[in-house]
């Protein structure tokens, strides 16, 4: 399976996720067939954003949590990387591993260092600073802290492309590999459905036509 078509994977289990999440509708009668990101997209609040007052990284978690008895960091570097190693007596730390990265295509080979670590990140697929001025204001500190180390929201990618997105929507950054581009514009609308966040009118337009090229995209479970 190559990397696109691994991020596209789904299951029912998106249905039951994302059904008491979406605004405006009821997805348990859609549970025979697997959501398809443009119906989704449609199911979501438009609005501006909100002020940046007030926000703070460790207001959704100070560092990174555990999923499945690892680093949430850790865990994703497994899910993501091939050909891991791992560091000596550990059974989570990832040590070393292959990465096709998502958002350029390009293979990077990580190692863990201090100087080294860093040329894979881990990215929150919707910006955490996006989600604060999208709706995230108003949903609980759980609801945050399982926003922030969610798998659903996370993806290992290039440090240096990550860095450039910062904390950018689908309006104003999108992953340079095209091939990408409708599996990471689905991600983004299946968190924002699960977490209650909006879009804005741009963001939305940038979407909707990203995802007229896939019209069948389906929505990711994990």
């Amino acid at each position: 399976m190559n990397r696109t078509a691994k991020f596209a994977a789904v299951g029912l289990l998106a249905a039951s996720l994302l059904a008491p999440a979406i605004e405006g509708g009821d997805f348990r009668a859609e549970a025979a067939s697997v959501p398809v990101a443009t119906a989704v997209l449609e199911k979501l609040s438009v609005k501006g954003r909100a002020p940046k007052t007030g926000y703070a990284r460790d207001l959704f978690s100070d560092g990174w949590g555990n999923v499945a008895g690892c680093d949430t960091r850790n865990f994703i570097l497994k899910r993501d990387l091939s050909s891991i190693t791992w560091r000596s007596g550990e059974t989570c730390m990832v040590a070393t591993g292959r990465l096709v990265d998502p958002y350029t295509g390009k293979t990077i080979n990580f190692v863990r260092g201090v100087k080294t670590s860093l040329a894979v990140q881990i990215d929150h697929v919707v910006a955490v600073s996006d989600a604060w001025q999208k709706g995230a204001q108003q949903i609980t500190p759980k609801a945050r802290y399982g926003f922030y180390n969610d798998p659903l929201n996370l993806l290992a990618v290039d440090g240096p492309t990550n860095s450039a997105k910062g904390d950018s929507d689908a309006a104003t950054w999108l992953p340079p590999n095209k091939s990408f581009r409708c599996a990471y514009v689905a991600r983004q609308v299946a968190v924002k459905a699960k977490y209650k966040l909006w879009v804005t009118a741009a963001e939305k337009a940038a979407i909707k036509g990203i995802l007229a090229k896939c019209p069948k995209q389906p929505i990711p479970s994990a």
